[in-house]
């Protein structure tokens, strides 16, 4: 949509295929259906949040930004709020706010939408001529791929965009999941499923004991492992689990130093000393950590805290301040929030999106190998992608005009 538009804009005349029964069938279901919509971010800050090929992504972003994002919307009469992390939402939390104003910018400049499925790219002495729909055939002095990925194929990322580009030559780097929750062996995730633990440290590190990610938030235990702003963003970082493994070291008490942990231990074992270890532990995590706690602690829980040894209680501060989960693996990539992987950045010219390889033809958003992390990067790489191949492939038609009128 955002490519539509900004090829209508700088005077192409647009058609739009899409086979969903509505626009933005994707767009309504982010940032939990509230839309985060970029991030208020220069290019610099934004090209620090690309997980992968961010260099692609210099020339779009210093045209369009995250703040020239904000005023393109504001100009649509979507009032914007910026929230922590600078993560940016429409004020009214209504992602279907953001699609609409799109739809009703697409109207106004006659942009035609066409209820159909692109199935093709009809190619002709090296350049595109046009796209084969399940329909008919659709002739065009220039066509923009903006398809998806494959994740949430139900919203109709299929991949689909993938095959058309490998068949007119280029290559695909395979797809995986990218801010998708990960996969633990660990029966303590089982055990604790469903708890969510907030304002705690996460630190992730590989086999040779590198931290691989760190930072502050929320995760969430699952049946399968784990999952929550946290994870999802930990796991743009995780790659390819046949070389790697990889442990997550939880911080049940970033608030508290080694020392202040100490003496608030010691403390509520003064005053609990006739209690039971579990009574202890109670008094310092979730109801549903307690028994996985006293049992990493290598305790009875019926035993009274007078009895507790110093080896016991210094057992008890490791596990607060590193509880750790392996992790084998992400969930399937149609979990997945974005894409990793996709169409070569290095066939496609970072000014105008242009393939190298077939003349006029263009990509947009996450069709392409890049991905970014949690907080509005994600779209803000569509948005300037799609800015950018939109201008690009009007400028490419009115060249075509010029040509037919001369």
């Amino acid at each position: 949509m955002m490519a539509a538009i900004t090829a209508a804009e700088h005077g192409g005349e647009v058609s739009l295929l899409e086979p969903n029964e509505r626009l933005g069938k994707k767009l309504n279901i982010t940032g939990k259906g509230r839309c985060n919509v970029t991030n208020n971010a220069g290019s610099e800050e934004l090209l620090a949040h690309v997980a992968k090929n961010g260099r692609f992504l210099y020339s779009a972003f210093s045209r369009f930004d995250g703040r020239d994002t904000m005023r393109f919307f504001e100009s649509l009469g979507v009032p914007l709020k910026t929230e922590r992390g600078n993560r940016v939402f429409p004020v009214s939390d209504r992602s279907f706010d953001i699609s609409g104003a799109l739809e009703k910018r697409m109207r106004a400049l006659h942009i035609q939408w066409i209820h159909d499925k692109a199935d093709a790219l009809l190619v002709n002495d090296g350049a595109v001529s046009g796209v084969a729909g399940e329909k008919q055939k659709y002739e065009a002095d220039a066509v923009i791929l903006a398809t998806g990925g494959v994740s949430y194929p139900a919203t109709g990322s299929t991949g689909d965009g993938y095959r058309m580009a490998q068949t007119v030559g280029h290559t695909l780097v395979p797809a995986v999941g990218s801010l998708v929750p990960l996969v633990s062996d660990d029966p303590c995730c089982a055990a604790m499923q469903g708890l969510a633990l907030k304002n705690i440290q996460l630190t992730v590190h590989n086999q040779k004991k590198k931290v691989i990610y760190q930072d502050f938030g929320e995760l969430l235990f699952t049946h399968f492992g784990l999952s929550g702003p946290l994870i999802l963003s930990a796991s743009a970082h995780l790659q390819d689990f046949e070389k790697n493994s990889y442990t997550l070291s939880i911080d049940l008490k970033p608030a508290l130093d080694e020392k202040k942990l100490e003496a608030r231990i010691l403390r509520d074992m003064d005053e609990k000393k006739n209690q039971n270890f579990s009574s202890l532990v109670a008094g310092l995590v979730a109801h549903s950590m307690i028994p996985v706690v006293v049992e990493r602690c290598g305790v009875d829980g019926e035993t009274k805290v007078n009895s507790v040894t110093r080896e016991a209680r210094k057992a008890l501060e490791m596990v607060l301040k590193q509880f750790t989960v392996p992790v084998t693996g992400k969930r399937p990539v149609e979990e997945a929030i974005v894409t990793s992987g996709g169409v070569k950045v290095g066939e496609i010219n970072p000014n105008t999106m242009e393939s190298k390889l077939v003349k006029r033809l263009y990509f947009a958003g996450e069709i392409l190998d890049v991905d970014a992390y949690t907080g509005g990067f994600n779209l803000q790489i569509a948005w300037a992608t799609g800015r950018a191949a939109g201008e690009a492939a009007a400028a490419e038609e009115n060249k075509s005009k010029g040509s037919e009128a001369t």
